[in-house]
């Protein structure tokens, strides 16, 4: 109250002071604001843009003066990375307002106002009042298309490259089993054993190159998937008889942990006693997730058990693969689902692998809006987690009458 009457007793002078401070603080943020590279646009509660700097301006191909002060949604179009528009309710501007929270997205393009359109990195922030109620949201909206286009160029040569050298890798691998083969031809022990690492190398060879490919196709949107209903418990509890023999081939244990139970009726049927896991999911593309994931931890693990659960809430359905192995150290845990990131220790020197794996499992379970991490700890073993959208028993049934139409209509 004492600095308020202090000013008000220097009248004009104390005003003056406060106004040049003002003034100078919006200046300043003008300067900033105009200055860097980036597009910023702020809209306000009706939607309408309040600011647009010049990069705004060269970004979009709207002037300043015809864009301020009219809705975003007239400048501000983005499409996804199929070329199509995004909804109302998709656009990171809206989505704002409900979340209350920061929205980054890599994958959209802009569309400028002579229709061609530019890749963007986007990133939409709440401006919250003094009670937490967004007042308004800011946009950084970064042009990326050059380094899209070198991305893609990168990846379509891998493509390529990886699909041609699989044929003569295929090839050599047959003619190596052909000489191995006691009915075609004769060899001694010690060329068996040099014949024997040669197909060894040959089948790590021919890994890399599908996941090249298969990691070429997931960052470009190419890989296929072909989701359905998918009740994963049964699922799971199928592919771990089928993983059993390889945990136990090196000595390790495999324990299903799993609220999917069965039991048999005065009939002989059998019928599910516990909650039906359902997804949305390509059983292919999952199957080979878990077996990535499974694979890893027999190779790691050098004794004890792995262990594999399924579980779930009324939103989610949850599926994790845990290992008695070495652990992943802290630091790297951050950066293993990255493309070609390896933990440098002896035991990955040692077991060899291409660094892509992960980066496939995380790309794969995007596709079905899922989530995929790891909590480790060195010396105490890790434990993968997947997150799937769980889709209701009554949802599960609609939408597999749907699909039952379909395939009817089409046969």
């Amino acid at each position: 109250m004492g600095l308020f009457s202090k000013q008000n007793n220097n009248g004009k002078n104390g005003g003056g002071k406060l106004s040049s401070v003002i003034r100078d603080e919006k200046q300043r943020a003008s300067v900033i604001v105009n200055s860097i590279d980036d597009a910023v646009i702020l809209i306000d509660t009706s939607n309408i843009i309040q600011i647009f700097n010049p990069a705004a301006s060269k970004i979009t191909g709207w002037d300043q003066a015809e864009a301020t002060e009219i809705d975003y949604r007239s400048v501000v179009k983005l499409v996804d990375e199929k070329g199509q528009p995004l909804t109302e309710q998709m656009h990171p501007f809206f989505r704002v307002f409900q979340q209350k929270s920061t929205i980054h997205e890599s994958t959209l393009s802009l569309v400028k106002k002579d229709n061609t359109s530019l890749s963007v990195d986007v990133s939409v922030s709440p401006l919250l009042d003094s009670t937490e109620h967004v007042s308004g949201a800011i946009g950084v909206f970064r042009n990326v298309d050059e380094q899209r286009k070198q991305e893609k160029q990168r990846a379509d040569f891998i493509s390529t490259a990886s699909h041609e050298m699989r044929t003569p890798v295929a090839a050599i691998e047959g003619y190596l089993s052909l000489a191995m083969n006691d009915k075609v031809s004769t060899i001694d022990e010690k060329a068996r054993g040099y014949l024997d690492k040669a197909l060894s190398s040959t089948h790590h060879l021919g890994k890399l190159f599908q996941d090249l490919l298969t990691s070429a196709k997931a960052e470009d949107g190419r890989l296929t998937s072909n989701p359905t209903i998918v009740e994963v418990g049964d699922f799971v509890d199928k592919l771990v008889e089928d993983l059993r023999f390889s945990a136990e081939k090196k000595g390790l244990s495999l324990e299903l942990h799993s609220n999917h139970a069965k039991q048999t009726t005065s009939s002989g049927s059998i019928k599910n006693i516990s909650p039906l896991l359902h997804a949305y999911i390509d059983p292919d593309r999952f199957r080979e997730v878990i077996t990535n994931l499974f694979d890893n931890a027999v190779k790691y693990t050098e004794s004890g058990k792995i262990t594999i659960g399924v579980t779930g809430d009324a939103s989610v359905v949850q599926f994790y693969i845990k290992d008695t192995g070495p652990g992943i150290p802290k630091e790297d845990i951050q950066h293993l689902f990255q493309k070609f990131y390896r933990v440098d220790n002896s035991a990955t020197r040692t077991i060899g692998g291409t660094g892509l794996g992960l980066f496939i499992c995380k790309k794969i379970i995007e596709l079905y809006k899922g989530k995929i991490w790891v909590e480790s700890e060195s010396g105490h073993g890790s434990t993968f987690y997947i997150n799937l959208p769980r889709i209701s028993p009554e949802k599960a049934k609609e939408m597999q009458a749907l699909a039952d139409e379909d395939n009817t209509q089409i046969s």
